[in-house]
């Protein structure tokens, strides 16, 4: 038996699972299975890749796309510069780090704006935001990282609050934290909503509900919003792609 997984804190909203079970079933492929490993902490990784000898191929989520990285024997070159993995490549007891959350944003973003170019807010600083700022860079996008504390090229939440210039000049909103996941699908990022107008476009990485509080709020500002099920997608089969090379 072919065996892949995925690793995460926690893992009660995982779209991998359902994508990779249906995906086995639907294509015929026989003899794979994918499996949750929900850790409380990344010192238990170890045993998971100790304890199933089988596995082939992990996929990595909230919050250790960073964290993992020590654990690996090899990074793709791309991992190196984004400084974060979300796909491990295990052949002949190697672990090689890989990052798909890049390839996955980057064709659904382009598929969605086309050849616009919006300067970006990205919200949030964990591991998904920094494929997704490598992206943007890559495809020629002015952005700006928005946290709850300010450092270099970041603003704070606060500051985004008090300066409606924010607002007006970097139209497209990147949500790169979980902030409107199921269960909790009221929470957002604190963006001052009441500045939001039909020039603003959301790109929620979050997939479950459909259409988080956040994209409603530009939905109802008159914006364009979307979720990040085809990122998912996307990134799932680049995935698949790495393991079976």
């Amino acid at each position: 038996m072919r065996k892949f997984g995925l690793i995460g804190y926690p893992l009660g909203h995982s779209f991998s699972k359902k994508y990779f079970t249906a995906k086995f079933e639907k294509e015929g492929i026989k003899g794979c299975q994918f499996d949750l490993y929900e850790i409380p902490k990344i010192g238990d990784f170890e045993a998971i890749i100790r304890e199933n000898p089988e596995l082939e191929g992990m996929a990595v989520t909230i919050p250790y796309k960073q964290e993992v990285m020590p654990f690996l024997d090899q990074l793709d070159p791309a991992c190196e510069v984004i400084g974060a993995v979300n796909c491990i490549k295990i052949q002949k007891g190697k672990l090689t780090g890989f990052n798909t959350d890049y390839i996955g944003f980057k064709h659904s973003l382009e598929l969605w704006i086309g050849s616009q170019k919006p300067n970006a807010l990205v919200l949030g600083t964990g591991g998904a935001s920094k494929a997704v700022k490598q992206a943007l860079k890559d495809l020629g996008i002015e952005f700006l990282s928005v946290s709850r504390t300010s450092a270099y090229d970041q603003i704070t939440y606060e500051q985004l609050e008090k300066d409606p210039s924010y607002l007006k000049k970097y139209p497209l909103l990147i949500n790169c934290t979980p902030l409107g996941t199921f269960p909790k699908t009221e929470g957002m990022p604190a963006i001052p909503s009441d500045q939001l107008a039909d020039r603003h476009l959301v790109y929620d990485l979050v997939y479950n509900p459909a259409e988080t509080t956040l994209m409603k709020a530009v939905l109802n500002a008159g914006g364009k919003a979307k979720n990040g099920r085809d990122m998912l997608e996307l990134q799932a089969e680049a995935a698949w792609k790495i393991w079976n090379e």
